[in-house]
């Protein structure tokens, strides 16, 4: 057992100035990937500030009709809550995909935003990993990378970003809150997340020392909006590939588009050249194609994952298919 220091924090103020004052030290809410962490030896903390206690458990309307939501609401809230299941559904299902009933009671939207790579290497200390520890390599290219990336990965890193919710959100165009000891900053979602490039240990754009606060919403562009993911088996499993949609068509023709994917790459992948191949055009099954297909021109598999850029394609074309044929 390595000792550590703990400070339960009712303040936001409190907790970032004990955050500052203790080098080493880190944020824990639920603590549903932290703690799986420090026990593999793959992250060290000498102090932990538990945030969980703070005001930043609610879910409320904005004035504009978008969302806040806070960053200390548990998943299994936030997928049931009304305004959440009605205007974002592709959220609330992405919530439920992710993970068991009793990790979703405890996670929280700020965690999962939060949460690290599950790539075997990352996670086992015996092994190199350029995220683990820069410079020591990554075995992942020619290991063991069924799982990893074929978007946006480098010759540092190919691991993947396991979360659900952040591919809805993407999707959804969320952004960030956070706050540090400077004061308070908005990310859009799409740049919260970073790709690998020659510094995949900085999984985002967060500075030390800040704090997540919430999670905000616009009203919802897209008449509707739809979650899917393809794994290995029914339940309990990271996503192969995973697709976040929302979708308006007046008269036959798409309106607005917005299309994200998960399991793909370091980041939820928002398919910015899908999106401009479907706006203004038939809501087609062919212009469903086109779009998938030109998104995933990019796509530069490895040995053992070039699998993914067929399931991904398809499954792309059935949920925008499916959001187009709805009235």
């Amino acid at each position: 057992m390595k000792p550590f220091g703990h400070l339960r924090a009712d303040r936001t103020e409190q907790a970032l100035a004990a955050y500052a004052a203790h080098p080493g030290a880190r944020y824990i809410a639920g603590g549903t990937n932290l703690v799986d962490l420090l026990k593999l030896g793959v992250a060290d903390a000498s102090f932990l500030v538990d945030i969980s206690r703070l005001p930043l458990d609610g879910v409320d309307e904005t004035p504009d009709g978008g969302l806040r939501i806070g960053a200390t609401v548990r998943n299994s809230d936030l997928a049931a809550h009304p305004l959440v299941r009605t205007r974002y559904t592709a959220l609330s299902q992405a919530l439920l995909s992710g993970a068991s009933a009793q990790l979703r009671n405890a996670a929280t939207t700020g965690g999962n935003l939060l949460q690290r790579t599950r790539c075997l290497y990352f996670q086992d200390v015996s092994k190199p990993c350029n995220k683990r520890v820069p410079g020591t390599g990554c075995p992942a290219r020619e290991g063991v990378h069924r799982d990893l990336a074929v978007l946006g990965h480098s010759a540092q890193c190919v691991a993947t970003h396991p979360s659900d919710m952040a591919v809805a959100l993407a999707a959804l165009d969320a952004r960030v809150n956070l706050l540090g000891l400077d004061g308070e900053r908005t990310v859009p979602l799409t740049e919260f997340h970073r790709l690998p490039g020659d510094t995949p240990e900085h999984d985002t754009v967060v500075r030390p020392g800040e704090l997540v606060t919430a999670v905000t919403l616009p009203p919802p562009a897209g008449a509707h909006s739809v979650y899917r993911k393809a794994r290995d088996r029914a339940s309990y499993a990271f996503a192969l590939v995973s697709v976040a949609a929302a979708l308006t068509v007046e008269d036959g023709v798409v309106r607005h588009a917005t299309l994200a994917f998960g399991g793909l790459a370091h980041t939820p992948w928002r398919a910015r050249a899908a999106e401009e191949v479907l706006r203004g055009a038939p809501a087609t099954e062919e212009t469903c194609v086109r779009a998938a297909e030109a998104e995933l021109a990019a796509a530069d598999p490895l040995r053992d994952n070039a699998f993914k850029v067929p399931l991904a394609r398809n499954l792309a074309v059935r949920v925008l298919t499916d959001l187009a044929s709805r009235p």
